[in-house]
C-alpha cells in the first residue's frame, strides 16, 4: 500500500461519525489536523479524556492525532484502547494502517479481515483487505478480497484498478480487462488506467484496440516513458515498425537506460531486417544489465536467424531465466549434460522444454545420443509420444506428465544442437528419422481419399493462437483460399479452425478431415498420402518435411530463426520449399507465388 492508498484510508477515518463524542470537540480536533497543529489536536483530545477516559471516540480521536504526526506505535496504543471498548470497523481500520506503516504486514491483515468480518457488506473494508494482502505478498487473495469489494459495489473505482493492475500482472487479460473497463468509464481521462487497459489489450492481441487507449493515455501524460514504449510496442505488433522506433527512441530520450525500451527498439530494427544496429543496441542492453535474459534470448535468436549458430544455440539457454517461458524446465538432482564428458553406459533423459514443432524438428538428435554408448530415454508431450516412441535409439518415450524412470543425466531437447554444436553444415540429416506411420493407417487413409486422379495438396493456414508471433505468421483460409481453383484435391491438416474459418473451409471445396487427427500418428499417416502439403511455420510443417513429403512452408517477413534468411530451402529438411514475404508483410503475393509453382507442377503431371 502507498501513501496515497494509506492518506485515503485516513481521510475516510476522519470521516466517521462523531458518535459518543461531541460534535464541537470532534470538529474542533478535526480542524487543528487539517491546520497542522498536532500539538492543539493532542491537548484537546487530553482534555476530553481527563473528564471521559472511557470514551471510545475520544481514543479514536488521539489515535487519529498520533496517526496524522506519524507516530505510528501510539496510534496503536491509543486506538487498541478504543477497540477494547468497542472494535467498530473504523477503528479497525485505522488499527490495521498504522500497523501497514510499521511493516507489520500480517499483523495488519488479521485486523482488516476482523473487520469485514463484523461488516460483510462493506466494500471499503474488502478494499482495506485487499491492500493489506498486498503488503503481505498473498497476491491471489489481495484479487479476491478487491473482487468481493467490487460484486458489493460494481463501481468500486480502486478495487477495480488494483484488481485490474494484479490480474494484468499475471497475464489474466480478459479479467484485468472487465475490471479496467469499469475504471474507464468511472475516469475516462485516466492516463494510468487507459496504460494498465492498453496492456491487457495487448496481451489479447487486439492490438488496434491497445494502440488507441495507448494515444489517448500519451495525450494525457506526454513524457511518459512507459506509456511511449507500449505505443511503439503495439505498433510493432501491427506491422509497423518504423513509426515504432519513433516512440522507442521518444522514451530514451526521456530515459536513456530504459531496458525494456533498448529490447523493443532491437526488435523492431530485427523486423526492419536493419541487423548490425538491432546487435549494437542488443550490446548496450547487455552492457546495462549483462544479466538480462530477454536482450541475450532475443540476440540468441537473431544470431540464428543469420546462421551464426555458436552465439545461437549458448544464448538460446536464457530461455530458462524468461518468466513468459512456456514449460519451466524441472529442477532435477542430476547432472545437466550439455554435450561434455563420456555418458558410454548412462541413462540420459531427454526432456521436451520447447513446442511441438520443436520437439519434432530436434528428434533427429537422439539416435546420434544414443550413439555416445547412452540409454536414451525421451519425455514429451502426450500428442507427439505415439509418433516419436519408434526413432531409432530412443529406449524409453514417456509422457512429461506421468512418473520418469529412473535417469543419471538430463537435457532439454532443444539445447540439444548446443551439445552437438551444431553448424549449419553439421545439422543431423532431416529425413528418415521419424519411423513411417503404420501401414494399415496409411491404406485407411489411402481408402478414405479414394482415386488418385488428382495431385493430393494439404493445407494448413494457422497455427496455435496462444502463440506470441501468431498473428504475423498465421492466415485466414479467405486469404489462402486463392490456390483452390488450381485443378489438385485439396485436404485439410488444419486442427481447430478458428471461428471465422469455419464457415470459409465448409463452403469450400477443401476436404475436411481434421476431425479424425487424433494424434500425430494419424497426421502422419494421412501426410503419408499427400503428394504436397502447403503451410504455415506449425508443427505440421516439421512433421511433413521429417517424413520427407514435398513441403512448402509460407513465411512472414522475419521469420521464426530456423529458416535463415534468403533462401527457399532449409538445411534442416532436404523437402521443404520456403516461400517469403517480401518489405509488405503480406501473405496475398506469398499465396499468388505458391499458386502460380502449384498450377505449373499440376500441369507436369497432367
Amino acid at each position: 500500500m502507498d501513501r496515497r492508498d494509506r492518506q485515503a484510508i485516513a481521510e475516510a477515518v476522519e470521516a466517521a461519525p462523531a458518535a459518543a463524542v461531541g460534535v464541537t470537540l470532534y470538529q474542533t480536533v478535526l480542524g487543528h489536523l487539517r491546520a497542522g497543529r498536532h500539538l492543539d489536536a493532542r491537548l484537546s483530545c487530553r482534555q476530553a479524556l481527563e473528564r471521559d477516559p472511557e470514551n471510545a471516540e475520544t481514543l479514536h480521536l488521539m489515535a487519529l492525532v498520533c496517526f496524522n504526526a506519524g507516530q505510528f506505535d501510539h496510534a496503536i496504543e491509543w486506538i487498541s484502547q478504543a477497540i477494547r471498548k468497542d472494535p467498530r470497523p473504523a477503528y479497525l481500520t485505522l488499527l490495521g494502517t498504522a500497523l501497514l506503516n510499521l511493516r507489520r504486514h500480517d499483523d495488519a491483515l488479521l485486523v482488516f479481515d476482523k473487520a469485514v468480518q463484523l461488516r460483510p457488506d462493506d466494500a471499503s473494508l474488502w478494499n482495506n483487505l485487499g491492500n493489506a494482502c498486498i503488503e503481505s505478498n498473498r497476491l491471489s487473495d489481495a484479487i479476491a478480497s478487491f473482487q468481493r469489494a467490487l460484486a458489493i459495489d460494481p463501481v468500486h473505482w480502486d478495487s477495480a484498478y488494483k484488481a485490474g493492475v494484479m490480474l494484468q500482472q499475471q497475464r489474466r487479460f480478459d479479467e484485468a480487462l472487465a475490471c479496467l473497463d469499469i475504471c474507464k468509464r468511472l475516469k475516462p481521462d485516466d492516463a494510468p488506467t487507459l496504460h494498465i487497459r492498453a496492456m491487457a489489450l495487448h496481451g489479447l492481441k487486439r492490438f488496434d484496440d491497445a494502440l488507441s487507449d495507448n494515444r489517448r493515455a500519451q495525450a494525457l501524460d506526454a513524457q511518459n516513458p512507459h506509456i511511449q514504449n507500449n505505443l511503439g510496442r503495439d505498433l510493432a505488433e501491427l506491422g509497423r515498425p518504423e513509426e515504432a522506433l519513433s516512440w522507442f527512441d521518444s522514451a530514451l530520450k526521456v530515459r536513456p537506460d530504459f531496458v525494456e525500451a533498448l529490447n523493443n527498439k532491437a526488435f523492431a530494427l530485427t523486423q526492419l531486417h536493419r541487423f548490425d544496429e538491432a546487435v549494437a543496441v542488443y550490446g548496450r542492453v547487455r552492457h546495462i544489465d549483462p544479466e538480462n535474459a530477454q536482450a541475450t534470448w532475443d540476440l540468441a535468436l537473431l544470431n540464428l536467424l543469420l546462421g551464426n549458430f555458436a552465439e545461437g544455440w549458448a544464448g538460446r539457454e536464457a530461455r530458462f531465466r524468461l518468466p513468459s517461458h512456456a514449460a519451466p524446465y524441472p529442477k532435477f538432482r542430476q547432472p545437466l549434460w550439455l554435450g561434455e564428458g563420456d555418458i558410454a553406459g548412462k541413462t540420459i533423459l531427454l526432456y521436451a522444454d520447447e513446442g511441438l514443432g520443436d520437439t519434432i524438428q530436434f528428434a533427429r538428435y537422439f539416435q546420434p545420443v544414443a550413439a555416445r554408448g547412452a540409454r536414451v530415454v525421451v519425455a514429451v508431450a502426450d500428442a507427439v509420444r505415439p509418433l516419436l516412441s519408434g526413432i531409432s535409439g530412443v529406449a524409453e518415450c514417456v509422457s512429461k506428465s506421468g512418473a520418469l524412470p529412473a535417469f543419471d543425466l538430463h537435457c532439454p531437447i532443444s539445447s540439444l544442437p548446443l551439445a552437438f554444436a551444431t553448424t549449419l553444415t553439421t545439422i543431423p540429416d532431416g529425413f528418415g528419422y521419424l519411423p513411417p506411420p503404420p501401414a494399415d493407417r496409411v491404406q485407411a487413409w489411402e481408402d478414405r481419399l479414394g482415386c488418385r486422379n488428382r495431385l493430393r495438396v494439404g493445407l494448413v493456414w494457422s497455427g496455435n493462437p496462444r502463440q506470441a508471433n501468431d498473428h504475423n505468421r498465421s492466415m485466414p483460409l479467405a486469404t489462402l483460399a486463392r490456390i483452390l481453383d488450381v485443378d489438385a484435391t485439396f485436404v485439410s491438416l488444419q486442427k481447430e479452425p478458428r471461428p471465422q474459418d469455419k464457415a470459409a473451409l465448409a463452403e469450400s471445396t477443401i476436404i475436411d478431415v481434421s476431425a479424425d487427427l487424433t494424434d500425430f500418428v494419424q497426421t502422419a499417416a494421412l501426410v503419408s498420402c499427400l503428394d504436397l502439403v502447403i503451410t504455415v511455420c506449425t508443427s505440421v510443417a516439421h512433421l511433413a518435411a521429417a517424413l520427407g513429403r514435398p513441403t512448402w512452408v509460407l513465411l512472414c517477413h522475419t521469420p521464426d530463426y530456423r529458416w535463415l534468411l534468403d533462401r527457399d530451402d532449409s538445411p534442416w529438411y532436404p523437402s521443404v520449399r520456403l516461400f517469403r514475404q517480401n518489405e509488405a508483410r503480406d501473405y496475398a503475393s506469398v499465396v499468388e507465388r505458391a499458386r502460380a509453382e502449384l498450377a505449373a507442377l499440376v500441369a507436369t503431371k497432367n
